[in-house]
């Protein structure tokens, strides 16, 4: 449930969107800028770490360079992009200066969460910047950034960056004050228990110029947090007061409830941080093995494969009804898989004599989905 008296969490995550920080194309809200960065910099000084996720590049370059509509063009977002994301940091610095705080730029593609040591390396920097008592703040690399690399969205990139750090809460302040049960009521929705089919179907796009996602985006940014173990709260950043009203149990927007124990690092890791490179498909014995009994998927379980990967990629894995039900990382490239499906590690035994161990995916690199 949400916090329902004073809290002071060790960390949180602060996801703005375009619509919070600006009042039109290119213009920012100043006003609302500074009343942002004195309810964070209130958190800082209260003992909690704060991390900032902050959409509004390519607005403000489409402000700069005096453009009406969003470009449907990737290379004219990137150069809009390229000329906002310089005014958005001003911007930042200027807004925490009256606290004597310090910002951090740092640029996030997908690949840089993808890639293992890449993935430690952005968790340690960022850890680094928070030791300095410095406010990262964090953006997709627009100006990069290409489909394959791509996250897609902010609201996405905050809720990988809450589960990368180990974040209590991720908050999601938008032009939105919170889920709206337009199917019913059509009053916010002050707590959710567990994202349902039914949730979903309350959530709406967007039609701004500059912003992308909208609550469909949000929804499902809320399920890869809470999984991780992180409360989400969706609220409006034109509340007054909206950080200190959050953490005090005054909680003017929605609330989704973490799930219980959180996955360890690595397979938070595999499950939201990968884009698996194909599929290896289980026979109807190795399910419920890997599924209930916690076990490696030996040869034998195996039955065939889908897509081009090499050994060590991430691959999703199917059972025989053609469902995705786990993900992990193969020890075995696709063009072996025919070659080793259906037969035991003794069967398996000559054709590696040097090799130890001849699981396809072992259990510590496995994660059900």
């Amino acid at each position: 449930m949400p916090p329902s008296s004073p809290t002071v969490p060790k960390r949180v995550v602060v996801k703005l969107g375009t619509g919070v920080l600006t009042s039109g194309v290119g213009q920012l809200d100043t006003a609302r800028i500074a009343a942002v960065c004195a309810g964070l910099a209130a958190l800082r000084r209260g003992g909690t770490e704060v991390i900032v996720v902050s959409s509004g590049a390519v607005g403000l370059g489409m402000g700069r360079l005096g453009l009406k509509k969003r470009p449907a063009g990737l290379a004219q977002k990137q150069a809009c992009a390229a000329v906002g994301q310089s005014l958005l940091m001003q911007t930042w610095q200027r807004g925490f200066e009256p606290h004597a705080l310090t910002v951090a730029q740092v640029l996030l593609t997908h690949e840089d969460l993808r890639e293992r040591a890449r993935h430690l390396g952005v968790k340690a920097c960022l850890q680094c910047i928070l030791d300095y008592d410095a406010i990262p703040v964090i953006n997709e690399n627009d100006t990069v950034s290409a489909a394959e690399i791509k996250v897609g969205d902010n609201d996405t990139l905050s809720a990988m960056v809450a589960s990368l750090v180990g974040a209590q809460y991720l908050v999601m302040l938008s032009t939105a004050p919170g889920l709206i049960d337009q199917q019913g009521t059509g009053l916010i929705v002050p707590v959710v228990e567990k994202i349902t089919p039914a949730i979903e179907a309350m959530a709406g796009g967007t039609t701004s110029e500059t912003a992308t996602g909208g609550m469909v985006s949000k929804i499902s940014a809320a399920r890869l947090a809470t999984k991780a173990g992180c409360g989400v709260f969706i609220a409006s950043g034109a509340e007054p007061d909206i950080l200190a009203r959050l953490f005090s149990g005054r909680s003017p927007g929605t609330f989704f409830v973490p799930s219980g124990l959180p996955m360890e690092s690595r397979k938070r890791w595999l499950t939201w941080f990968q884009r698996p490179a194909g599929v290896i498909q289980v026979n109807a014995t190795a399910v419920p093995v890997l599924r209930e009994q916690g076990r490696s998927l030996l040869p034998v379980g195996v039955t065939g494969s889908r897509g081009t990967f090499a050994a060590g990629d991430v691959v999703d894995l199917a059972g025989p009804d053609g469902k995705i039900f786990a993900r992990g990382e193969t020890a075995f490239a696709d063009t072996e898989i025919s070659s080793i499906a259906g037969r035991s590690t003794d069967q398996l035994k000559p054709l590696y004599p040097g090799r130890k161990r001849l699981e396809v995916i072992h259990r510590n690199n496995l994660v059900l989905l």
